[in-house]
């Protein structure tokens, strides 16, 4: 299938590790030309050298994301130098601890840098035209209260997709298209479930157990349906939350 993005600019915040680097690989492999940022400098400039020495047009830039002013000029950067088709929204503070410095990282890094991210991309998007694309990475969690402690990221999480969802019906006539994609359970060595898997914790068998296809997802998962549904035969998708986790969720979508 044709998604048609050979020759499009995309941008995709977090895109040296786990999904987000994934999500690099995939718009790569169709023929786009990627910027992504994230805030280890030489990480991110290992991995321009990496996609590079592959022939892959890609352009990383080392920027915390909270940095709006930084954050603004990055966008506009890449959108000055020919333009912005898609973005991808995925830093994210993920499990930070039920404290008020926790809530607040996360709500900075959740809620308000991905809110502002989007806000700085959709005028380059509006002038991209029809097919323009933006794409915010969710998670599961923000369906269903689950065991464990309380954590601010389920709940700063969900309130991304209401946001979504109205920009969605906002955009619709305007030719770019809004949508959410929420990952499940997602293991790779060294992320947050490989090192529970190899301390062979109890939330890791509990967790495991849980999924009806018995076992966890991998990032390029998640990566193909961000691209999919960036891709034009993907052109009557908008305003979803795109759930990918193996069926763990028991809560049945309307």
């Amino acid at each position: 299938m044709d998604l048609g993005l050979k020759g499009k600019r995309v941008l995709i915040t977090g895109g040296t590790k786990s999904i987000g680097r994934a999500i690099v690989d995939a718009f790569v492999a169709e023929g786009a030309i990627v910027g992504f940022c994230a805030r280890d400098a030489a990480l991110v400039k290992r991995r321009e050298d990496e996609w590079r020495a592959k022939q892959a047009r890609v352009q990383g830039t080392a920027l915390d994301v909270t940095d709006d002013p930084a954050l603004k000029s990055w966008i506009d950067g890449f959108a000055a130098a020919g333009g912005l088709d898609h973005f991808v929204a995925n830093v994210s503070a993920l499990g930070t601890d039920d404290t008020p410095e926790g809530w607040r990282k996360s709500i900075e890094i959740d809620i308000v840098s991905t809110v502002e991210s989007v806000r700085h991309a959709m005028p380059h998007l509006l002038k991209s035209g029809p097919g323009a694309t933006c794409t915010v990475i969710g998670t599961v969690s923000l369906n269903e209260a689950g065991p464990g402690p309380v954590q601010p990221y389920r709940s700063v999480k969900a309130a991304l997709v209401p946001f979504v969802k109205s920009l969605a019906i906002e955009m619709a006539p305007k030719g770019v298209r809004v949508n959410m994609v929420s990952p499940g359970s997602i293991l790779e060595d060294g992320n947050t479930w490989g090192r529970q898997r190899d301390a062979d914790s109890e939330r890791y068998k509990r967790t495991l157990a849980r999924n009806p296809m018995g076992r966890m997802g991998t990032p390029q998962e998640i990566a193909a349906p961000v691209v999919f549904l960036a891709g034009a035969p993907a052109s009557f998708i908008t305003g979803v939350n795109f759930i990918v986790d193996g069926a763990i969720t028991t809560r049945v979508q309307y």
